[in-house]
């Protein structure tokens, strides 16, 4: 039986089938039961989150509802701010001064819709540096596959979801960090248009890159999220003015849809999983046999994409970790630590060529947007690699993540099957700036026509369901 989706369980707390306190309870049980194996999470919030939950219960009992957020427990990527604390980022270097007892704007939105903050999700420090099994921090792994790494860097909010250890979550993706942890563990995630939502209250990696996204096993679930978090904040000086309803847009049919499809790069692309190849082959028929007009595309240069992002997030993280860097150099682990002495190789007019590169690559983006709705791809060309192998380069070298960073523009993850090894891949729907609600939309309507969202890892076989029936 398949993990009941935010949505489900939201009508389940308002029929009575279910309570927020008997749903924290329970996950809570299942955290006990299998994250210390996981590793999806830093810190738990156990009393804050079950007293929270008995206040959600109380206030629907009494006929107030806050919208479909209420009482639905999150788990929230630990480089985000949230009042109980701390913000570690997964590193022993923790600035226990930072936003101290606040909440970030996200967080603080979700609160007030009623959702129950569960903990604190395990990352790649700091959003930059691989895990360090040589520093004793958590390190996160694959639902599907203990042997193999959650991806990064939202890496416990992916493989949290798909464990059934918290219904929701969120991450954030400089250049693929929702989507690529999303493909890794079978559940969908959706960067947002840049700036649609707040990043105060966030570590940055990437000053013009970074974004704030849901992760949750449908594209429905990521629509009535992003209907809480998006919108203007003074507080960040990148933050959007653009008002856009998603949840209400889920009709979105595939008929007459135009399609961009880049197959033959795809094929070609060395380092890809060929299986991975063959479900994106047949995700493109669904869509054809659905009535979608499949547009054949060359798309931008993912090399010159990946390249420019990386340029552009080394500098920004060194100088916003400069006193991190001066100060701790020793403790830091030897991921980040490689991230920052390259950051430190890289001159004004590299970081400059980058900076016009994704003009040109905005600009390319843009013209084939200007004749097609969307453009879909695999989320990245291989699945969840094993973790002694989880160096970088085999992931930069097969997604197609990262020009929509470069670009600003949105894109969604969600499940397209398994490789022949029995791990999941994603296939990734990008949209024109502030089309989240058509990207959105798009995935669900594939998502009425698959069960890829519906697979279950083996790891949940047998554990109790959070609606409380048995698997």
């Amino acid at each position: 039986m398949a993990e009941p989706t935010l949505i489900e369980t939201a009508a389940a707390l308002r029929d009575g089938t279910l309570t927020s306190v008997a749903l924290v309870t329970a996950l809570l049980e299942r955290i006990d039961e299998i994250d210390a194996e996981l590793g999806a999470f830093t810190t738990v919030y156990r009393s804050t989150a079950l007293a929270d939950a008995a206040a959600a219960d109380a206030s629907l009992a009494a006929g107030i509802d806050l919208g479909p957020l209420h009482g639905i427990p999150f788990g929230i990527k630990d480089i985000i701010a949230a009042l109980e604390g701390p913000t570690s980022a997964s590193s022993t270097v923790v600035k226990h001064d930072w936003w101290s007892g606040v909440d970030a704007p996200v967080v603080a939105r979700l609160r007030a819709a009623g959702a129950i903050i569960l903990g604190k999700t395990t990352t790649m420090e700091y959003a930059l540096g691989e895990p360090d099994d040589t520093q004793g921090l958590v390190l996160p792994k694959c639902a599907w596959d203990l042997g193999r790494w959650a991806g990064g860097s939202s890496s416990g909010s992916g493989s949290g979801v798909a464990a059934g250890l918290m219904v929701a979550a969120i991450g954030t993706d400089t250049g693929g960090s929702v989507r690529l942890p999303a493909a890794f563990n079978g559940i969908t995630g959706h960067k947002p248009t840049f700036g649609l939502v707040p990043k105060s209250g966030l570590h940055a990696l990437g000053f013009t890159l970074d974004a704030v996204g849901p992760m949750a096993h449908t594209a429905a679930d990521c629509a009535v999220i992003l209907d809480v978090i998006a919108g203007h904040e003074a507080s960040d000086p990148t933050s959007s003015r653009a008002s856009v309803s998603f949840a209400e847009k889920l009709g979105t049919t595939l008929a007459g849809k135009r399609v961009g499809v880049d197959l033959e790069s795809v094929r070609a692309r060395v380092g890809s999983d060929p299986s991975s190849t063959a479900r994106y082959e047949e995700a493109i028929a669904v869509f054809e046999q659905a009535g979608a007009i499949i547009v054949p595309v060359e798309l931008p240069s993912w090399q010159l994409s990946a390249l420019s992002a990386m340029v552009t997030w080394q500098v920004d993280a060194l100088n916003y970790h400069a006193d991190t860097v001066r100060d701790h150099w020793t403790e830091l682990g030897r991921g980040i630590r490689d991230m920052f002495i390259e950051g430190t190789l890289l001159t004004p007019l590299d970081y400059l060529t980058a900076q016009r590169a994704r003009a040109v690559l905005r600009d390319e983006l843009a013209g084939l947007l200007d004749d097609i709705d969307v453009i879909i791809t695999p989320t990245v060309g291989v699945g969840a690699l094993r973790f002694e192998d989880r160096s970088g380069s085999l992931v930069d070298s097969t997604a197609y993540t990262s020009l929509w960073n470069v670009t600003g523009y949105p894109a969604i993850s969600v499940p397209m099957g398994l490789t022949a090894d029995g791990v999941p891949v994603g296939l990734q729907i990008g949209a024109r700036p502030f089309d989240d609600a058509l990207a959105i939309g798009i995935a669900h309507a594939y998502q009425q026509l698959t069960d890829h969202h519906r697979a279950q890892p083996p790891l949940t076989a047998g554990l109790t369901h959070t609606t409380g029936d048995k698997s």
